[in-house]
């Protein structure tokens, strides 16, 4: 795999509270320069990105019911409208990741369901936030987001407990087959690591370090 085969599987990310207008046009100007998958902002976002990357077959990804997942399927299904509506053609979702733990298996696939029908054809990501589960619960949580009809599941938000590591991703792809994808994110920070990523079974990588990562150089702590 060369860099700009990676480059194209990364989601160049910023979802820091404190992000400010420059840094996210500064975000949508690097992806852009490296031909990234998308930039993944927070919702607010959304539209000035959509407007900066027009025409450069960059994608706005944005996150819903982030970075907790315990909003109503109600909430998640307008945050996702409202996106596109501003722009977005990624989201990633948060699983409602108390109703997993708490056996409601029937909550967490039809508020995932929730999200799918309101994206009406828009790609959907499910973030498992995997350091809080087990191998069976990241299995079970995988079948019911193929289930629902979303498009990638995710390991991480990067704001919880531990980041992608290649066994998670390793167990996602097992579960979900080659029709869904499967996204590593958190703490993947250089190259190899995103490489390593890759051969575990990912085929989108979300990084704030994207740019350490397509040049060699290691990245800060963080998502």
């Amino acid at each position: 795999m060369n860099v700009r085969e990676l480059a194209s599987m990364i989601d160049h990310t910023l979802l820091k509270p404190e992000a400010t207008s420059d840094q996210v046009d500064r975000l949508c100007e690097e992806a852009a320069e490296h031909h990234f998958a998308s930039v993944c902002i927070n919702p607010f976002w959304v539209a000035r990105a959509a407007k900066k990357l027009k025409g450069t077959g960059v994608k706005v990804c944005t996150v819903v019911g982030f970075p907790l997942g315990a909003t109503t399927s109600e909430a998640k299904a307008f945050e996702t409208k409202d996106a596109i509506r501003n722009g977005a053609s990624e989201i990633d979702m948060v699983m409602n990741i108390g109703a997993l733990k708490s056996g409601d298996l029937d909550t967490v696939r039809q508020d995932i369901a929730a999200v799918v029908e309101a994206a009406d054809g828009v790609l959907v990501k499910v973030i498992l936030e995997t350091g809080l589960l087990n191998s069976d619960e990241i299995r079970v949580a995988s079948e019911k987001a193929k289930a629902a009809g979303a498009h990638f599941v995710k390991t991480s938000t990067g704001f919880g407990h531990g980041g992608a590591t290649e066994e998670a991703v390793q167990l996602m792809r097992e579960t979900v087959g080659e029709e869904v994808g499967v996204k590593a994110s958190g703490g993947v920070r250089d190259f190899s690591g995103a490489k390593k990523m890759v051969q575990a079974g990912a085929n989108r990588i979300g990084a704030s370090s994207s740019v350490a990562i397509v040049s060699g150089k290691q990245g800060s702590q963080g998502y």
